[in-house]
Formats: C-alpha cells, sequence, structure tokens
C-alpha cells in the first residue's frame, strides 16, 4: 500500500472505511470459511450414516487440526512480514518470507506429523476409554488428515502470502472450487455405490461404500486443489517479475528463524487452544456419551461457520495494521482496527440470533440418519441448551477474534498467546472439568458454561491490551541481512 493511500485512508467517512475494509476483507472471509466449510460439508454428509460416525468424524477431525495449529500459527506470521514489506515498499523481500513459510511446513510435518499420525493418535483415543468402533473411526479420519498435511501447511503459506500483498481474490476462487471438489468427492466416496437410500438418491456404481474416511480423503483432495491454484499464480510470470517467487525458494535460515521468533507466542496460542478444545469435546463432553458429543459438535460446527468469517476480518486487519505499521502509521492501524472489529460484532450478533431463534430445527438438520427418532430429539434437546449459550458469547468472539489479528500485525503476540494459555486450561479445561464434576445433573452444559465464560474473559481481555496501545511502539526485527539493509536505507543503527 502507497502512503498516498495512507492518507486516503485518513480522510474517510465511517461508511467509506468499511467499504475500504470489506474490499479487502470479502475475499478473505470466504477464503478463512474454506476449510470450516469442508468439515461442516463432511459432519452433514457423514450424519446420515449415524451419530456414532459423526462423533468419529468431529474427534477425528479436532485433534489432527490441533496438531497441525501449533504449526499453523508460526506460518500465519507470514501475513505479518509480507504485509509490513509492503508497507514499507520493499516487495522483493516479501516472497522470501512465503518461501520461508512452505519450508517451515515441509520439515515440520516430517519432523512432527508423521509420527503423531502414526503413534500419537492412536495412543491419544485409547486413553480416552472410548468404545472400540469409535476408536477405529477417530483414527482414520484422523491420519488422512495428518499424512497430507505438508499439502495444507504449506498452501497456508503462500495464502498468507496473498493476503499480506493485499491481494486475497485468487485464495477466494481456489477456496470455492476446492470446495465445489470436496462435495463432489465426499458422496462419491462416503456413499459409493449405496448411495443415499432415504432420500432417492443413487449411488455411484463400482466404488465402495469408505464411510468417515471417504468423508476423510475428499477433504484432502479438496484441499489440494484448493493450495494448487495460488501456488500456480504464485509462480506465475506475473509475481515472478513483481515479486520475485521463482528466484526466493532457497532456505533462508535467518528468515525462518524471524517467523520463529515472532510467530512462536501465535502457534503456542492456536495450538494450545485448540488442545484445550479436543480435551474439552473428547474427554469432558466425551465422559456423558455419544448422544452429547454428537450435540456437541454439531453445535461446534455451527460455531465455526459463525466464527470462522470472523477470522476473515481479523486477517484482512492483519493486513491493514501490518502495513500501516511498516509505514510508520499506527494512528490508521487503530482505525483499521475499529473498523473491522464492529464489521465482526454486528456480524456475529445476527449469528447469536439466529443461533436463539433456529436452534431446534439447525440441530435437526444433521439427523437425518441417526439412529432412532427418540435418539434424534435427546440429541436435539442437548444441543438446543448448547445454543443459548453460543447466542449469548457471539459478539464476545468477534471481540477477541478481531482484536487478536489487530494485535498480531503490530506484532503483538507473546501477551495473547500467554494469555490465552491460561485462560484455556484454567477456564475450557479446569472450569468445564469443576462444573462436569460440581453439576453432574447438568451433563455437558456445565462444561459447556466454562467455555462461555472464557469466551468472554478473552474477549475482555485483548480490547484491553489492544486499546491500551503498547503495540504502537513495536517494531519487528528481520533477519539479520535485512536488518542491516534496511538500517543502511534509512541511516539509522540495526535494531
Amino acid at each position: 500500500m502507497q502512503r498516498a493511500q495512507h492518507a486516503d485512508f485518513h480522510h474517510l467517512d465511517g461508511f467509506e472505511r468499511v467499504q475500504r475494509v470489506w474490499s479487502l476483507a470479502w475475499p478473505t472471509v470466504v477464503t478463512m470459511s474454506s476449510y470450516t466449510v469442508m468439515q461442516f460439508v463432511d459432519s452433514l454428509m457423514v450424519s446420515q450414516l449415524g451419530e456414532l460416525e459423526l462423533a468419529a468424524q468431529g474427534n477425528g477431525g479436532v485433534w489432527a487440526w490441533t496438531a497441525m495449529a501449533f504449526l499453523y500459527g508460526v506460518i500465519t506470521l507470514v501475513n505479518t512480514f509480507v504485509s509490513q514489506c509492503v508497507g514499507r515498499g520493499e516487495s522483493k523481500r516479501a516472497a522470501g518470507y512465503a518461501w520461508c513459510g512452505v519450508w517451515f511446513a515441509v520439515i515440520s510435518w516430517g519432523l512432527l506429523l508423521l509420527p503423531m499420525a502414526i503413534w500419537g493418535l492412536p495412543m491419544a483415543f485409547e486413553a480416552m476409554g472410548h468404545e472400540r468402533a469409535l476408536i477405529e473411526l477417530e483414527i482414520a479420519y484422523g491420519r488422512v488428515l495428518l499424512f497430507s498435511a505438508a499439502v495444507n501447511l504449506a498452501g497456508k503459506a503462500i495464502t498468507n502470502f496473498f493476503f499480506g500483498i493485499g491481494r486475497p481474490k485468487v485464495i477466494t476462487v481456489s477456496a470455492i472450487a476446492g470446495n465445489i471438489v470436496n462435495v463432489i468427492c465426499n458422496y462419491v466416496l462416503i456413499y459409493g455405490d449405496s448411495g443415499l437410500p432415504a432420500l432417492g438418491w443413487p449411488g455411484v456404481p463400482g466404488v465402495a461404500p469408505m464411510g468417515v474416511q471417504g468423508a476423510a480423503i475428499a477433504t484432502v483432495i479438496g484441499t489440494c486443489v484448493e493450495c494448487a491454484i495460488p501456488a500456480f499464480v504464485f509462480l506465475g510470470p506475473q509475481m515472478a517479475r513483481e515479486y520475485g517467487t521463482r528466484s526466493a525458494w532457497r532456505i533462508d535460515v535467518g528468515g525462518i528463524r524471524d517467523l520463529l521468533r515472532v510467530g512462536w507466542p501465535a502457534s503456542f496460542q492456536q495450538g494450545n487452544e485448540m488442545l484445550c478444545w479436543a480435551i474439552f469435546m473428547t474427554a469432558l463432553i466425551g465422559r456423558f456419551g455419544t448422544e452429547h458429543l454428537a450435540a456437541g459438535w454439531i453445535v461446534l460446527r455451527y460455531m465455526h461457520l459463525s466464527f470462522m468469517p470472523a477470522v476473515g476480518f481479523s486477517v484482512a486487519t492483519t493486513t491493514l495494521v501490518g502495513q500501516f505499521i511498516g509505514a510508520r502509521e499506527p494512528d490508521l492501524a487503530a482505525k483499521a482496527a475499529h473498523t473491522s472489529l464492529w464489521m465482526g460484532i454486528v456480524y456475529m450478533s445476527i449469528w447469536g440470533a439466529l443461533m436463539l431463534l433456529l436452534r431446534e430445527p439447525m440441530m435437526r438438520v444433521f439427523l437425518g440418519g441417526a439412529g432412532s427418532e427418540g435418539d434424534a430429539d435427546r440429541i436435539v434437546a442437548i444441543g438446543s441448551s448448547v445454543m443459548i449459550l453460543a447466542a449469548v458469547f457471539q459478539a464476545f468472539d468477534g471481540l477477541g477474534i478481531v482484536y487478536f489479528g489487530a494485535l498480531r500485525g503490530a506484532g503483538d503476540t507473546l501477551w495473547p498467546g500467554l494469555l490465552t494459555a491460561v485462560l484455556s486450561w484454567t477456564l475450557i479445561v479446569g472450569g468445564g472439568w469443576g462444573f462436569a464434576v460440581a453439576f453432574p445433573e447438568w451433563g455437558s452444559w456445565g462444561p459447556w458454561a466454562g467455555a462461555t465464560l472464557y469466551i468472554l474473559a478473552l474477549g475482555a481481555a485483548l480490547a484491553w491490551r489492544f486499546e491500551r496501545g503498547a503495540w504502537r511502539t513495536l517494531q519487528l526485527h528481520m533477519s539479520a541481512r535485512g536488518v542491516e539493509e534496511d538500517a543502511a536505507s534509512r541511516g539509522q543503527n540495526p535494531l
């Protein structure tokens, strides 16, 4: 973003700022919702097989994603470094950080995620004491996702490059294409030649039904399509001329060190939070039985649909704040963050109203094949009570999500990461366990009450951190070579 554009943003009125933020955010919203939509579709289509399959798909997916989340936080910092490079007018340096993200993804997949897939998942699910049929399905789903995680994570590095340079529309196209492929492959691989007789839908001749594992394979195929399109553009002639994307492929240890140094708190935050949610769903909710698990996963799928677009606003905020910070314009960074904030809160509040008013029909969408009518009614009753809590915390969830993106854009990642760790273990796990033990008659509603307290407290704390303004004094260090070049160009001593 050029300095003239910065000045222009300064003089826009409120509605015009909303338009400017939305022009960047809407492709990002679509993109960030992509994987969530794939998981939602997986759950919806798997639910036609029964509540056991629905619970297994949720449990296997959350533990696979938890492992990836500990790496994903570092990769999201590609956006921050790229956007600040763009803000300083140093576009050639931006591609190097994208390649650092790719190399980090591939190396960490081999060292960490493959062992998790082979040994970690079976040990984790065995320790939870789930029924044998559920354990086998959980492992089958989670393993497929982890075996293919290198493509997912490397693709996210390229995605964050396009976010950082303010060109997310190519990612939007790829997200739509990936989801279309996922739906088609889901139908073919989950149901095979059996089809869905209850709905009158035919099967695919010659294809054996794969059930839950088929849903995982379909998600991988859709993800590969989604990652291939931006990778093709990234390596294309235009990006090569403008950003030097083809020449920056060599491993840059200093650049990877930059991502790790600034990004480890974000990885710690995301991974730790996902770990707590995984324990919450599979252990705390799981202690009340498969019906509570199925109800909980239905609610959580709707929660993902509600907050992932807000994460899109957060990513757009990271980009804008990073570019304005890179251009030494912290006041404009604050204005952009506040504009995104109100957009996110309004959106999440609408979702809260829908969850409150339509909670029962929203639950029944998933229950076409889940056992007897009595089973379905019990799942609907459990999930509807949890939906009320979800409706209560929607606005605070949007508050925390957008403010976290704003702080990340400024490079303020350590304090939010530590805060999230403390609150998630204290309230999601500790509070959830406490309610479950103290009030067992509440069923799974008790642990969800602890999770509600967590979302309320985190949103309020992140708002305080950003408005306090400590982020205004931060300046990201670059690799040693980059620091020296930047300092020389400005006639300054390296920081």
